[in-house]
C-alpha cells in the first residue's frame, strides 16, 4: 500500500511540474502570470524531481528570482523577460536555444520535419492536437513538456482506477515518448538556454526541465543519453 502512495504522489508531481514547466516554456511572459507564480509560492519546492541537482539549481535560480521581484514585476524586469524570451526562443534571425525538436535534427536547422509530424502522431494517438496546428510546429518543447503531463494524468488515472492494463499501457507509453523524443533533444536544448540565457527565471527553467527528465528517465528505467547532464 505505501509504494502504491509513493507511486501516485510521483505521478501527480509528475503531471504538476510537467504541465507547469510545458506553459511557462510555450507563452511568452506576462506580468499577470508571473506575478501569479510569486504570490503562490510556485518555485518553493519541486513536487517531482526533488533528488535531481539540476532541479535544486533550478529552484535556486528561481526563488533567487522570485525574492528579487516579490513587491512587484517592474517594467525593466517584464521587459528584461520578454527580450529573452525572444532572443531564447523566438529570435531576431535564429533563436539561441530554438523550441522546436525537429531543428536539432535537421542539418538545414528547419522545422516541420519528420519529427514534428511523429508527434503530432503521438497527440492524435490521445485525441489531442496542437493548439496552433499547422500554424506552428507540434514539436515545440512546451507542448511536448505538456503531453508528458498528460500522460503522467493518464497513468495516474488508471492506477486509481486499479486498472493494471490501462496503468502499464500510459506509463509505456511515457516511456517510449521521452525515448523517441524529449531525451533525446531536450537535455541539449537546456544547455543552450543555461549558455544563452540573460535572466534567473529562463536559466531557472531550463534546469528544472532538465532536472524532471532526468527523474522521469530514473522512474521509467530508460537510459540516458549522454547529453542528459548539464
Amino acid at each position: 500500500m505505501e509504494k502504491l502512495e509513493m507511486l501516485k504522489t510521483t505521478l501527480l508531481g509528475e503531471t504538476l511540474l510537467f504541465g507547469l514547466l510545458g506553459k511557462a516554456l510555450y507563452q511568452d511572459p506576462h506580468r499577470e502570470w508571473l506575478v501569479s507564480l510569486i504570490a503562490e509560492d510556485i518555485f518553493a519546492e519541486a513536487p517531482f524531481s526533488d533528488e535531481q541537482a539540476e532541479t535544486e539549481r533550478g529552484l535556486e535560480l528561481l526563488q533567487g528570482w522570485a525574492r528579487k521581484n516579490s513587491c512587484e514585476i517592474s517594467d525593466e524586469e517584464l521587459k528584461a523577460l520578454q527580450k529573452d524570451y525572444l532572443y531564447l526562443f523566438i529570435g531576431t534571425g535564429r533563436p539561441l536555444a530554438p523550441v522546436w525538436e525537429s531543428v536539432y535534427f535537421s542539418e538545414a536547422r528547419l522545422i516541420f520535419q519528420k519529427e514534428t509530424l511523429e508527434v503530432r502522431e503521438w497527440y492524435t494517438r490521445f485525441a489531442l492536437e496542437a493548439e496552433r496546428k499547422g500554424r506552428e510546429p507540434d514539436d515545440h518543447i512546451g507542448l511536448e513538456l505538456s503531453f508528458t503531463s498528460h500522460l503522467a494524468a493518464l497513468a495516474l488515472l488508471s492506477l486509481e482506477n486499479e486498472d493494471d492494463v490501462e496503468f502499464e499501457k500510459n506509463l509505456q507509453a511515457q516511456r517510449d515518448f521521452l525515448t523517441q523524443h524529449l531525451l533525446r533533444w531536450a537535455p541539449i536544448w537546456a544547455n543552450l538556454v543555461v549558455q544563452h540565457a540573460q535572466t534567473d527565471f529562463y536559466r531557472g527553467l531550463a534546469y528544472l526541465t532538465n532536472g524532471a527528465l532526468l527523474s522521469a528517465a530514473h522512474m521509467l528505467e530508460i537510459d540516458l543519453p549522454k547529453e542528459a547532464a548539464l
